[in-house]
């Protein structure tokens, strides 16, 4: 079992930035963020694989979102820039100890969810 405590969530006004972060109570192989705006599913925006810290960005947010990590610490964040109302939304932290699995943008693929934190971006 792993435990994921996030942070860093709040109201901020379009084209300013935010940063997230979230740390696990033990080393796992991939940490990411999913996110869930009211009245629609879970969307998959930004993973980090441990092992030559390979990312991944749904296109969505890639150029304006950046994901980071401190392996010693077990810690991911989540430098997001330029937000937009589009990115209003409940944040995840997601991890997954499994290896050699071929993960996409489903839910299913991550075994350890976060509580999620509120991201709200208005003028």
């Amino acid at each position: 079992q792993v435990n994921l405590v996030e942070s860093g969530g709040g109201l901020v006004h379009p084209g300013d930035s935010l940063t997230l972060s979230c740390t696990a109570s033990r080393r796992t192989s991939v940490m990411g963020w999913f996110r869930q705006a009211p009245g629609k599913d879970r969307e998959f925006v930004a993973r980090l694989e441990w092992e030559g810290t390979s990312r991944t960005y749904a296109r969505s947010v890639k150029g304006r979102f950046t994901i980071s990590g401190d392996n010693a610490d077990n810690t991911v964040y989540l430098q997001m820039n330029r937000l937009n109302s589009e990115d209003t939304a409940v944040y995840y932290c997601v991890a997954d100890g499994r290896r050699n699995v071929q993960r996409g943008v489903m839910p299913f693929g991550y075994q350890y969810w976060g509580q999620g934190t509120q991201v709200t971006v208005s003028s």
